[in-house]
């Protein structure tokens, strides 16, 4: 965190994210943030230019309503905007049957226009593994995917175990 001209603590990216692991993010009553391109980004997009954290900003605005205009923005960093996942999966591939698995299930994320929330997934993972953070090793039909098994949302091989990926994308 870094300091205005005023004394004012000013928050970055990872000094949100540790106060929210932490649950302290209450105890602030006013957040400054830095002026980071995703800052920027967020601020640009919901055009709200005043504290993000003020509830009453959303008060007039109803769940729907909030999750149309902000569908098609994940607020990811430019370099998982355009992060190519299927390349990155194929790369980790051993055999015939692994590309052929990341091929046909990619295919079936792109026909649902999914990729987004793949590229979402990759930076959500990536962020966790920079904090140290621990999620599950999986849970649910999601283990059935290799494509989240390679991105690493869950640890559970799908085709060492034989599980058909149909099931997750029913």
């Amino acid at each position: 965190m870094t300091y205005d001209k005023f004394g004012n603590v000013i928050y970055d990216e990872k000094d949100l994210i540790d106060l929210i692991y932490r649950d302290q993010l209450d105890c602030i009553s006013q957040i400054n943030l830095s002026d980071t391109p995703e800052i920027q980004k967020f601020k640009k997009t919901t055009e709200i230019n005043i504290n993000i954290f003020d509830q009453s900003i959303f008060e007039n605005i109803d769940q729907s309503t909030f999750d149309h205009l902000h569908q098609d923005n994940w607020f990811l960093p430019e370099e998982y905007e355009s992060f190519d996942i299927e390349h990155y999966c194929l790369n980790l591939c051993s055999n015939d049957c692994e590309t052929q698995r990341v091929k046909d299930e990619y295919s079936e994320f792109q026909r649902r226009k999914m990729v987004p929330l793949l590229r979402w997934l990759k930076y959500l993972v990536d962020t966790c593994r920079r904090n140290n953070i621990v999620w599950g090793v999986g849970r649910g039909s999601s283990v059935s995917s290799f494509v989240l098994f390679l991105i690493g949302v869950h640890k559970i091989d799908p085709i060492k175990y034989g599980l058909d990926w149909k099931d997750f994308l029913r």
